[in-house]
């Protein structure tokens, strides 16, 4: 007994069409063979098919059950494939129609007692569904409906269980499809947590993110503690232009595969802003691993880095921003393929004038030799700040200011 359904899986950025082939041979010996480069989740995948299936009062069967996931030479990881598993061995046992399944794409992670649960990689999945003609829409649990919802021209089938699927296979059911939102419906009333008008002074550096924002400008900010450098940066994206559809769809892409999407979140609205502690490893940054995923310079993609403390970032993760801060992209090469993330973005840097941070404060004297000082600034190459356009010095605010001068310009008229 045999049978072939649909999944996807996502490389990089951009999803793919997996085959799960299921077969059933009733002489051999009871057991379940995953091949296909599954990865350990989708090993384990046999254990929830079987509770699962149990508990939905379909029978699992005690035969040699081999499900290859194919293109077989392309890893595959994630839970997703738990339900194109289970679909695919009802099929094969003549519970679920395989004809009519194969015009859906399959994925969603089951739960022991049936139930299906959100996975990632979404929205490049009903990308690639959408322009495959051989598909008709796609099957996914409810949690994940309001992202596929972003694709148009895609029957979108949100599911809570396993035996729900079953039924709509077998036609007893006819769930209404979702509706395809669009990104317009969802570009409303983007909220801002952070407004300029609630720092006080430093007008100069205020001035000069505006003059990064309107020119996509990196910049870098030096100044004691306490002077408002981290205030200024994550105020930084309220003044940049709204994300156009194209802008907001490349990023909540990345953050799709990612896993970055919050419960209920369709699309990523505003810029993003990331904030990486200094102890960020190189891979963490940049991106890659076994399976390539996207680091902090992608997910900042179309938004801001913020690299406070710039001077305790290890040297040799500092070095890996130079290409993409010239060329807004990431290559990462494996052995098996080449893959490209996005990555422009407007970085915002900060650090101490020296090791103690009080040079040229006037009210704490700084403790530091001329030779400390060189030593510390040289940190940072020369090449790397030679990418960053703007340097602006963020003093001490004078504390009669802090307490006197009325509230600046708010973000709104800023950005008006």
């Amino acid at each position: 007994m045999f049978s072939r359904i649909y999944s996807s899986a996502t490389i990089g950025i951009e999803a793919y069409p997996v085959e799960v082939e299921v077969d059933i041979a009733g002489k051999s010996m009871p057991g379940v063979q995953i091949v296909g480069l599954p990865d350990t989740a989708v090993k384990e995948s046999r254990e929830r098919v079987w509770a699962a299936m149990e508990n939905s009062d379909f029978k699992f069967p005690n035969d040699k059950i081999t499900v290859n996931l194919a293109p077989a030479d392309i890893r595959k990881e994630g839970p997703a494939f738990d339900l194109p598993i289970a679909v695919g061995i009802l099929a094969a046992q003549g519970e679920a129609d395989p004809v009519k399944a194969e015009s859906y794409v399959f994925i969603g992670e089951l739960s022991l007692d049936g139930k299906l649960r959100p996975v990632t990689g979404v929205l490049p999945i009903a990308l690639m569904v959408r322009n495959d003609a051989r598909f008709k829409g796609i099957i996914l649990p409810r949690e994940n409906a309001p992202e596929a919802s972003l694709v148009d021209r895609i029957e979108i089938l949100p599911m809570e269980t396993l035996e729900e699927v079953v039924s709509f296979l077998e036609g007893r059911t006819s769930p209404e499809p979702w509706p395809n939102t669009g990104f317009e419906e969802l570009q409303r009333d983007i909220f801002l947590d952070a407004d300029f008008s609630e720092v006080k002074g430093q007008e100069h550096a205020k001035r000069a993110l505006e003059i990064a924002a309107a020119g996509n400008h990196n910049i870098l900010m030096i100044g004691p503690p306490g002077g408002g450098k981290t205030m200024l940066a994550r105020r930084l994206p309220g003044i940049l232009p709204a994300l156009s559809r194209e802008e907001a769809l490349a990023v909540t892409k990345l953050y799709s595969i990612s896993g970055l999407l919050r419960a209920g979140q369709a699309v990523v609205r505003a810029r993003p802003f990331r904030a990486p502690h200094h102890t960020i490893s190189n891979v963490a940054l940049i991106g890659g691993g076994s399976i390539p995923k996207p680091g902090e310079v992608s997910l900042a993609h179309n938004g801001v880095l913020f690299l406070d403390e710039l001077t305790e970032f290890k040297r040799d993760v500092l070095e890996v921003l130079r290409q993409p801060l010239e060329d807004g992209i990431v290559n990462i090469s494996r052995a098996s393929a080449s893959l490209t993330f996005p990555a422009s973005f407007v970085l915002v840097a900060a650090m101490n004038p020296c090791p103690c941070g009080w040079y040229g404060d006037y009210v704490h004297p700084c403790s530091c030799g001329p030779l400390q000082i060189q030593k510390y600034i040289k940190k940072v190459s020369g090449p790397l700040l030679d990418r960053i356009d703007i340097h602006v010095e963020v003093p001490r605010i004078d504390p009669e200011k802090l307490t006197s001068s009325a509230a600046g310009e708010s973000t709104k008229t800023i950005l008006d």
